[in-house]
């Protein structure tokens, strides 16, 4: 009996079966960021929380090894988090504060400089660039919308989600050792120890990049704003602030506070001066790509830098500024659950601890 030819070559056929794939994947990818969205007051602390437990979860695990109750370590590890946030935030308000008015007159005389060199006349009103910058750091001052009720509101807003990310992080601390048997009661028969294992895998490498970006982050600002104040350059400290803030948007952020700090210096302190503030921005950008990051961020899940623009680019259309600092994050531990499906699970036998090289139980 003759069998009937296929309607579509093998080769058409897998590919409409891809592409049936891909769909599926990005309808259900559409349906989550939509979910997240109109949740985002519930979602956001959830997510803070897990950046949060990432950062400090190595604090915990040794307060617990020594003995220390995991309520009160967590606890503990919550109050340190409290102390260096807020003393960081306060330090990063108060030299931008300090130096805002400093720094974005330089930024004026700068493009002032810019406009008077390369012969742009038309269009060119740095007043009121300057004029928009002002309001902009006003904005994040300590007297920003003093007395207004949107100003107030949106404080409100900001103390509930950090409040709520707390007691979020303090679970997540205190309970960590239960997420293994939670993952195998909601997980379908037989695939427990495959979503523990890509739950495991996420968060290291969420907990990888929580880590390693604050150290990089430090030793930029540190770098950079030693280098500013050895040129003699105003709002050297705001610099830096700006430097360490800017540190958790990769490559954005980076290039943004570093172009700041040159125009700054080239404002105030001559051509000279700023190709020397140049030349220790790239000095620092240099030992961050090619010592800092392959050192401190090697255990964690490596990305393209075109993959990290393109998740910095979603981020921001998603969700502004916030989404650019969870991207990123989101991101990795995104990679790390597809190295574990790629791997197949934790009962493939290239991994003989676990993961993590944890002991199995």
């Amino acid at each position: 009996m003759q069998t009937q030819k296929p309607l579509l070559p093998d080769a058409a056929r897998r590919t409409a079966a891809w592409c049936g794939v891909v769909l599926l994947v990005a309808g259900v990818g559409a349906v989550l960021v939509f979910l997240c969205i109109v949740f985002k007051t519930a979602v956001t602390p959830v997510l803070l929380a897990l950046l949060g437990t990432g950062l400090l979860g190595p604090v915990h695990r040794g307060m617990t090894t020594h003995g220390v109750n995991r309520s009160v370590a967590a606890g503990l590890t919550c109050a340190v988090l409290v102390a260096v946030v807020g003393g960081a935030g306060y330090i990063v308000v108060t030299a931008l504060v300090d130096t805002g008015s400093q720094i974005v007159q330089s930024l004026k005389d700068a493009g002032q400089w810019v406009i008077d060199h390369f012969g742009i006349e038309d269009g060119a009103n740095v007043d009121d660039l300057a004029a928009n910058a002002q309001k902009l750091v006003e904005k994040f001052g300590a007297s920003a919308a003093g007395g207004l009720l949107s100003g107030i509101s949106l404080l409100g807003s900001l103390v509930a989600t950090a409040v709520l990310a707390l007691l979020l992080t303090f679970f997540f601390l205190r309970d960590a050792d239960r997420a293994g048997r939670l993952a195998h009661s909601v997980a379908p028969r037989g695939t427990g120890d495959l979503v523990e294992a890509m739950g495991r895998r996420a968060f290291e490498a969420i907990e990888g990049f929580m880590r390693g970006t604050t150290l990089i982050a430090l030793i930029d600002a540190v770098c950079i704003t030693v280098g500013l104040l050895i040129l003699d350059v105003p709002g050297a400290v705001g610099l830096g602030a700006l430097v360490l803030v800017g540190a958790y948007i990769p490559y954005l952020g980076a290039f943004i506070s570093g172009a700041v700090a040159v125009l700054v210096a080239l404002a105030d302190r001559g051509l000279v001066i700023a190709l020397w503030a140049l030349g220790v921005v790239l000095a620092v950008q240099v030992l961050e790509g090619h010592v800092l990051q392959p050192m401190i961020q090697s255990r964690t899940v490596q990305m393209h830098p075109a993959m990290i623009l393109i998740a910095l680019t979603a981020g921001a259309s998603v969700a502004g500024i916030l989404g650019m600092l969870l991207a990123v994050p989101l991101c990795a531990a995104a990679f790390g659950i597809l190295g574990e499906l790629r791997k197949g699970g934790p009962d493939t036998p290239e991994v003989p601890g676990g993961p993590a090289g944890e002991p199995t139980a």
